[in-house]
């Protein structure tokens, strides 16, 4: 009963979707003026409908109603509680069904809260977002039904993929599709306002919130995942330029160019075609992201779907949005003025050469992820890899970097690098750049063997970081604005995680050894020592677990227990690490087979500053949430300063 519910009112929402579409359409019109009153509360209720369908769903999962084929297939009745709620996403159907509520649930939140934007563009917007919606929706009821029965009940469900059966399930795929619907809403937004021919600051100080969140949530996620792929792989990386990888990397490289964009032309009206563009190319780069999972091109643990069908579907989606969002733009680019301009030598002069370079890697990580799939339809397998990845990414990263480090300082409009001015930007630059040299030309002297790239990572971190506090120099700190502490922490969180990512290339210390009990290995400064070998049992795993006993340049000993789980529903095998953490670094250390000997092959790596990557990414989330909190904030002291002003009328008008 449960199933049906929860199919008839996905039914039900797809309806209020056409609805919504309808009239605000219509209410664009002058004879339709009449009908906006019914697209927010069709808005709102389409996303109190999808989300009781999602509830439903869960529901299922929870109860292992093994009747449904998505709970056979994806579930067992022996799972712990906490990856049958998460294995409601951990698949294809469900994974497109918490798309969906998560984009009416945001809709909803757009009709209820939005009050900056004039009604037509709104009206606009939410019909964009509706007829983003209906094509979500239409997948979902005609190709990918998660509420189908089975003839026959089964005895039992086939379970969840064992590489899926860790807590980061419930956190990264629900963050990451956050960020993406937060796309979808700038998205209809640049819809709406091409439609009404309103690009303009209002437009953008609505949108700017949607982009902040997005952002924010793609950062987290990603931070996640990389973190849980570390950990859980077992191959001792954080990135492996995986596809599945880069399909959210690119969304949040276009995001954060749309987010430096939309914020000059929210408070400075300049950049308004680029604004526009680059919401519909986020957008666009999460549609490719959804492609790339769900057409069965891929084979990959983050790949959901196998049915090319399925592919061709989303395919026609994303040529309808986002073909038609550029054909929009094509028709009307005429209407959108330039606004204002600024000189070369500015900070909106600064934030346009560094959206060039993150559109630049942008194309990069683009063609590398597309080009071995192009090629394969030719009967030519093509590995694309670190070695084309890393040095076409740095070659716009690094120029980048360095200007993110002045922007800051410069004037918006016009800035003249004369006098008082020149010493002021001239000193912190210079500063950074001796620290820079300095770490440099150290590394070198340590290591000449690390790489160029590495070599320069370090040395640009290191100057960047004292850099990106700079912005409060002079400043009374407990006055100063949450969006600019925003700013200087995240600018501070990209030169943590570039210098952790730097020291993980150029010192990371790599041991493979076959250890009998009771023999020792040393990795970098770590002496460590295989002390035992037992079986363990979990609730729904059995494993051999090693019990490592490690120490650090002869200190006090800590003891290590990688395991190798076996489980057996699916049938599947998984390496979970066991990683020692200091301040300088990271032990890393994984279990692998007996070998005939009565000896164990054992590896191990000694990553120095390696969590500095994920300190750093947390930074630049946190960042974003202290700007978004200052932005909200300031909006609602002046909502709340209007409506008192209103009052006050009111009163006197009486």
């Amino acid at each position: 009963m449960i199933a049906e519910l929860g199919l008839a009112v996905l039914w039900m929402a797809a309806a209020l979707a056409v609805l919504q579409l309808v009239t605000g359409g219509l209410a664009l019109r002058p004879e339709g003026r009449a009908l906006a009153g019914l697209v927010r509360p069709v808005a709102v209720m389409q996303g109190v409908l999808v989300l009781a369908a999602f509830a439903a769903l869960v529901t299922l999962f929870v109860t292992t109603d093994l009747s449904v084929k998505l709970v056979v297939d994806n579930s067992h009745s022996a799972k712990p509680l906490i990856f049958k709620i998460a294995g409601t996403w951990g698949n294809h159907e469900g994974s497109m069904l918490m798309w969906v509520t998560i984009m009416a649930v945001a809709g909803a939140f757009v009709a209820v809260i939005e009050r900056r934007l004039d009604e037509p563009t709104l009206m606009a917007t939410l019909a964009g977002q509706a007829f983003i919606s209906l094509g979500f929706y239409a997948f979902l009821l005609f190709a990918s039904n998660p509420f189908a029965r089975l003839a026959q009940p089964a005895d039992e469900g086939q379970g969840l993929n064992p590489l899926l059966q860790d807590v980061g399930l419930a956190f990264h795929p629900p963050t990451l599709y956050v960020g993406y619907v937060g796309l979808s809403i700038a998205f209809s937004f640049a819809i709406g306002a091409l439609v009404t021919r309103n690009v303009g600051p209002a437009f953008a100080r609505a949108m700017r919130p949607w982009v902040l969140g997005a952002w924010i949530f793609l950062t987290l996620g990603i931070t996640a995942g990389s973190y849980w792929a570390y950990y859980t792989l077992g191959w001792g990386g954080w990135w492996f330029w995986d596809p599945v990888e880069n399909a959210s990397l690119m969304p949040w490289l276009a995001a954060t160019a749309l987010l430096h964009s939309v914020s000059v032309l929210s408070s400075r009206d300049a950049l308004r075609a680029w604004t526009v563009m680059l919401g519909v190319i986020a957008f666009s780069m999460s549609m490719v992201g959804t492609f790339l999972v769900r057409s069965g091109i891929l084979t990959s643990v983050h790949a959901f779907a196998v049915d090319p069908r399925r592919g061709a579907f989303i395919l026609a989606l994303l040529a309808i949005d986002i073909g038609g969002a550029l054909a929009l733009f094509t028709l009307r680019a005429g209407t959108v003025t330039e606004g204002k301009r600024f000189a070369f030598v500015s900070r909106e002069g600064a934030l346009v050469f560094n959206n060039v370079m993150l559109s630049g890697i942008l194309g990069i990580v683009l063609i590398g992820t597309l080009y071995p799939l192009v090629t394969e339809a030719y009967g030519v397998k093509v590995s694309v890899g670190a070695p084309y990845f890393n040095p076409a990414s740095a070659m716009f990263a690094f120029p980048m970097f360095a200007v993110m480090a002045v922007g800051p300082l410069l004037r918006w409009r016009q800035d003249r690098l004369t006098g008082d001015r020149t010493r002021r930007v001239s000193w912190p630059v210079l500063v950074c750049a001796v620290i820079a040299v300095a770490v440099f030309a150290g590394v070198e002297i340590v290591a000449s063997g690390i790489g160029l790239l590495p070599a320069l990572g370090l040395a640009l971190a290191s100057g960047l970081f004292p850099a990106a506090l700079l912005p409060l120099v002079g400043r009374n700190l407990r006055r100063t604005p949450l969006p600019v502490w925003g700013m200087v922490i995240a600018h501070a969180g990209i030169a943590v995680s570039l210098f952790g990512m730097s020291s993980e290339s150029a010192f990371s210390v790599e041991r493979l050894a076959a250890m009998a009990v009771g023999e020792t290995r040393e990795v970098g400064p770590w002496r460590v020592q295989l002390a035992g070998i037992m079986p363990v049992a979990g609730p729904n795993w059995t494993a051999l677990e090693a019990s490592v006993s490690t120490r650090y340049a002869g200190g006090m000993p800590a003891l290590l227990s990688p395991r190798a789980e076996t489980f057996s529903n699916p049938p599947g095998t998984r390496n979970e690490s066991a990683l020692e953490t200091r301040w300088n670094g990271q032990l890393y250390v994984v279990l692998g087979e007996a070998a005939a000997d009565g000896r164990w092959q054992m590896r191990f790596w000694w990553k120095p500053f390696a969590p500095l990557i994920w300190l750093g990414g947390v930074l630049v989330g946190l960042g974003g949430l202290l700007a978004l909190a200052g932005r909200v904030l300031a909006d609602l002291k002046r909502w709340v300063a209007r409506d008192k002003i209103a009052w006050r009328r009111m009163r006197q008008g009486r």
